[in-house]
């Protein structure tokens, strides 16, 4: 995986619980910023289709914890993005802790297309256009692992 597919991000202190361990919510958090990076990546941004009226809302999301993240470690987001069927999204991550490479957690959220009244819509073309380069350059990193 190349290094545009992957975010780091510190642990806060705020991000913990009283033993320094990170609170397990988060790891949502930094599944969306690996989100972002990936979207920031391919040049576009979620807030640019939001303005065109496309909001890509999370229907399901999964994460399986491996390793505890503590206070003050930086973890590497590493994003992949997968078609889910015909109107769903995927995206899978992978946390790792950057100094010794630990895996932490791995997770998936799908999300859906929808307008600004929350109904489905199928991605517009120029959305549909930036997710097959995603998941083309995915499924190119994925070979060279």
């Amino acid at each position: 995986m190349t290094d545009s597919f992957r975010a780091e991000q510190r642990v806060l202190y705020g991000d913990t619980d009283s033993m320094g361990v990170a609170y397990y919510a988060n790891y949502l958090k930094w599944f969306e910023i690996g989100r972002t990076e990936l979207f920031r990546t391919f040049g576009s941004t979620y807030r640019s289709w939001e303005g065109r009226g496309c909001f890509l809302p999370v229907y399901e999301a999964y994460c399986r914890y491996h390793k505890p993240a503590r206070y003050d470690d930086v973890i590497r987001i590493r994003t992949t993005f997968s078609l889910g069927g015909k109107l769903r999204l995927r995206f899978d991550y992978q946390l790792v802790h950057k100094d010794h490479g630990t895996l932490l957690a791995e997770g998936y959220t799908v999300h859906v297309c929808t307008d600004k009244d929350g109904r489905v819509i199928k991605p517009p073309a120029e959305l549909r256009n930036l997710l097959k380069q995603m998941e083309e350059m995915s499924v190119k990193e994925s070979i060279k692992l």
